[in-house]
């Protein structure tokens, strides 16, 4: 796999050492951004095309994000610039992997200019949904690998903007060394934790929910993998997989916290909140069977049985003097299907955010006449 199979693939190999040649020369003259470049095109060189970026490639890379904001800045660019100007399914894949690093152990500065990179962002970020490597069958089949994983990177990017940090970057896996160490510091580690929901329990309804729904997203975007399973397994594929695993567990341990969240307060959801909340967790439920079936050695802990607990909550309507009354809300405005008997609205109260504090309606004697 890691030779060429047709004359298309043997000229880029040419090619590329070309053009690694002539950056080893350029880069050797002052004030120049060639050594970055060169970095790139020896960590994604169409040369062994079944292996992935060497660690020592991938270091050399993340170094970048250490010095100042331009050399990060054309750190991405001339990284961006190799993926939309290639053709090869192999070495697309090996750049979405060091872009996958960048978003996990980069620098903050590198991170930022990937984030910022198009200005305008968009679904479509990474501007591969038409990506096709027709050389031959096996690249042809890994151009769907391609696909899949620049949406999984969107997906994170995404989520990053939601949730406000980079979710992948906060991993601490079972298998990574930064696991074992922070294992070891039990008090650091459960204090990360309690400060998260401390942060989650300040959230609005309404961004509780856009959090949970985008992490729900990421987790649909993981499960499609199942469809890739046909796949020729190689050392660069393998490489994906386990990068992408990781961003599921700690996707999982995210939601994880964010719908115990959600148990605590769902008696001060409105029904436009609660049908909002059951449809993420039907779009989340569809997921089982396939993640089920990716991470079959995974620990689950409870996971599906929490979000089956709280699929089983009733939505129903709430009661004011008596009178049913159903409230629908989208995107923070509300409106009511139930008649007033009288012309005024009296807000009574106003409710926190979370429902785990005793005291969870502050009185108001305002009043709103004649609306």
């Amino acid at each position: 796999m890691g030779r060429p199979k047709n004359l298309r693939g043997f000229f880029e190999i040419i090619k590329d050492k070309a053009t690694i040649s002539k950056e080893i020369i350029i880069s050797k003259l002052p004030n120049n951004t060639s050594s970055l470049n060169l970095a790139i095109l020896r960590a994604t060189s169409s040369e062994q095309s079944s292996t992935p970026p060497h660690e020592n490639q991938i270091i050399s890379i993340l170094s970048f994000g250490h010095s100042s904001r331009n050399t990060a800045s054309s750190c991405i660019e001339s990284l961006m610039n190799r993926l939309h100007h290639t053709h090869n399914s192999y070495v697309s894949t090996k750049c979405l992997i060091i872009i996958h690093n960048i978003i996990k152990r980069g620098s903050f500065i590198l991170q930022d200019q990937l984030s910022i990179y198009p200005s305008n962002g968009g679904k479509n970020y990474l501007n591969l949904s038409n990506f096709r490597d027709n050389s031959d069958q096996e690249t042809w089949e890994l151009s769907s690998l391609v696909r899949w994983y620049a949406r999984i990177l969107e997906s994170l990017l995404l989520t990053s903007r939601v949730l406000g940090f980079f979710l992948s970057s906060e991993f601490k896996g079972p298998d990574s060394d930064y696991f074992l160490y922070y294992k070891s510091d039990k008090h650091k580690r459960d204090g990360d934790e309690e400060h998260e929901k401390e942060k989650v329990s300040a959230l609005l309804n309404e961004e509780l929910l856009k959090e949970i729904e985008v992490v729900v997203g990421l987790i649909e975007e993981i499960s499609k993998a199942s469809e890739l399973l046909n796949l020729k397994q190689s050392k660069l594929v393998c490489q994906v997989m386990n990068l992408v695993s990781e961003d599921f567990y700690s996707a999982q341990k995210r939601i994880v916290i964010r719908l115990n969240e959600v148990k605590e307060r769902m008696s001060n959801f409105s029904f436009g909140e609660s049908v909002e909340f059951n449809c993420v967790m039907k779009r989340l439920k569809n997921c089982e069977e396939k993640v089920l079936f990716l991470f079959l050695n995974h620990k689950w802990i409870g996971f599906w049985d929490l979000v089956d607990e709280l699929m089983r909550e009733k939505i129903g309507t709430e009661k004011d003097g008596g009178r049913s009354v159903m409230v629908m809300s989208r995107k923070g405005r509300s409106s009511e299907s139930a008649r007033y008997d009288q012309r005024d609205l009296r807000l009574d109260d106003f409710r926190f955010s979370s429902g785990r504090f005793d005291l969870n309606r502050v009185q108001s004697g305002l009043r709103f006449l004649n609306i």
